[in-house]
């Protein structure tokens, strides 16, 4: 009860900000585009890691880059945290809103600037699909080739955020190595710019910096992008293993031939066995291991290449291979790869996608390290994974409804994410590190990278307003966790802000 007056209180202070925050908005947008309602900001409360929820005081849907501006400038001015969001499709919690702020959609920023067929790229604004960039390039025989499982629906500036990747990055590469551009604002809602339309661009190379920055550094507000041409021909063959040593120890010996595939997925049997029901992808669901390897270019390269995987599959224990002998077969035997998460929806209540990532000789041993944890926590987790850069998705199955349930799936992906770095590996590949793996950035870096890290946040965001709490933990967070050494009982860094 004593705490009673003070929440009232900051219920009426919040209430407060949140008024003079919307007479300041209602100046830049139209009243159909700035929600303050619960039960219109509530579709906003997470993103796709549903296991973290928050209702944004304001949500803000501008349509131009000048509305983006005049929103930054205002929440600047108000010291007012604001929250980047694409489509939502994020799984660590990178566009969770702040209770106090302002989630900044740009979901209505989705016009195609240009597609330029000489000189290979597109210009996009920030809200475009990432599959309806090569369904524009298509016509011209073109193609955008980082293909995330949500590419149905994720965005180009989200992919930007997170550094997304897909089924053929190993070959193409992540979103890094196909963006050319970024133009954005920083929280004072000064127009950037990294990159450049020419192979080279002048000054300081900033472009990697901003791609990954999960919406710390800037807000995108337009890319521009490689096309690449569209294969002549692709083929994939689909291998099974009677044992997950087997397909790891096949992955390695593909790779070490000096062979890139154009795609190289793993399952494990309990995610065959997941997916076959709904994707009808042909999968053995007596292996141990179904491999993915995909060839494409002229008909002639992926003949040869085809027949030479082949022979190292066969010679690494492979107890099954079938060659796609249509385009329809190759794109049922990706249908159930690409399924993978929907289908862990549809049998489990919720599901806890992992993204570790470990070097590929050790991708049978984790495998084994997660069926054991399957047993201590008495929770399902089948397993996808990008062999090939060896990315795990394992996906934990569990009752969001439990609370017991709930904390048993935390722990478990605790544990997977700890083990990557025991292994040699990261805690994250291409799903960022959100406020899901911000404990666990304690493990993998210490107090001086750290620092480094916020150096970099203060020069783009002073007053760490944009995107705040995300990505980079405090060392005082890491000194409670036992991520670092308290000496005598004082922290390293004593002069370093603690929050």
């Amino acid at each position: 009860m004593t705490n009673e007056p003070t929440r009232k209180g900051e219920q009426a202070v919040d209430a407060t900000r949140r008024a003079d925050l919307l007479k300041e908005l209602r100046g830049v947008l139209r009243p159909e585009n700035l929600l303050a309602a619960d039960e219109d900001t509530r579709p906003y409360d997470c993103d796709g890691l549903t296991l973290y929820r928050q209702l944004p005081m304001i949500v803000a849907l501008p349509e131009t880059e000048a509305e983006v501006a005049a929103i930054l400038k205002r929440c600047q001015r108000l010291q007012v945290p604001v929250v980047p969001r694409g489509a939502g499709t994020g799984l660590s919690g990178g566009a969770l809103p702040h209770a106090r702020g302002v989630l900044l959609s740009l979901a209505r920023l989705n016009r195609i600037l240009d597609v330029d067929a000489a000189a290979r790229t597109a210009t996009l604004q920030p809200g475009v699909r990432n599959l309806a960039i090569s369904e524009a390039a298509a016509p011209l025989g073109l193609y955008y080739a980082p293909d995330p499982s949500s590419q149905i629906a994720c965005t180009i500036g989200g992919n930007v955020a997170e550094n997304a990747g897909g089924v053929h990055c190993l070959k193409y590469g992540l979103t890094l190595h196909n963006v050319m551009r970024v133009r954005g604002l920083t929280m004072q809602g000064d127009p950037v710019e990294f990159g450049g339309h020419a192979l080279d661009a002048p000054g300081l190379d900033l472009l990697p910096l901003l791609v990954g920055s999960e919406g710390m550094l800037a807000v995108v507000t337009e890319v521009t992008v490689k096309l690449v041409p569209l294969p002549q021909t692709a083929r994939c063959i689909m291998a099974s293993f009677a044992d997950v040593d087997d397909a790891g120890n096949a992955v390695a010996a593909l790779i070490a031939s000096g062979i890139i595939p154009a795609g190289l997925e793993m399952l494990d049997q309990a995610a065959a066995r997941l997916v076959e029901p709904h994707a009808r992808a042909g999968y053995d669901l007596d292996a141990a291991a179904v491999l993915l390897c995909e060839s494409d270019g002229t008909p002639v390269e992926v003949e040869e290449e085809i027949a030479r995987m082949s022979r190292i599959l066969r010679d690494a224990r492979a107890t099954r291979l079938q060659v796609s002998a249509s385009e329809a077969e190759r794109l049922r035997f990706w249908a159930g790869r690409k399924n993978a998460f929907p289908a862990a929806g549809r049998a489990a209540p919720a599901y806890y996608c992992m993204d570790g990532t470990i070097p590929r000789k050790h991708l049978g041993r984790m495998l084994k390290a997660i069926q054991d944890m399957e047993g201590r926590y008495r929770l399902h987790c089948p397993n996808v994974f990008h062999a090939g850069d060896g990315n795990l998705h394992p996906l934990i199955l569990f009752d969001d409804s439990d609370p017991d349930s709930v904390a048993r799936a935390e722990a478990f992906g605790i544990e997977i994410l700890e083990e990557s770095v025991r292994m040699g590996g990261t805690i994250t590949g291409e799903h960022g590190v959100g406020v899901e793996k911000i404990d666990q950035m304690c493990s993998q870096f210490g107090g001086p990278t750290l620092e480094a890290f916020f150096a970099v946040k203060r020069a783009f965001d002073p007053d760490g307003l944009l995107n705040p709490g995300k990505v980079v933990p405090t060392l005082h967070r890491c000194a409670e966790l036992g991520g670092m050494r308290v000496h005598a009982g004082e922290l390293k860094f004593p002069e370093l802000p603690r929050f």
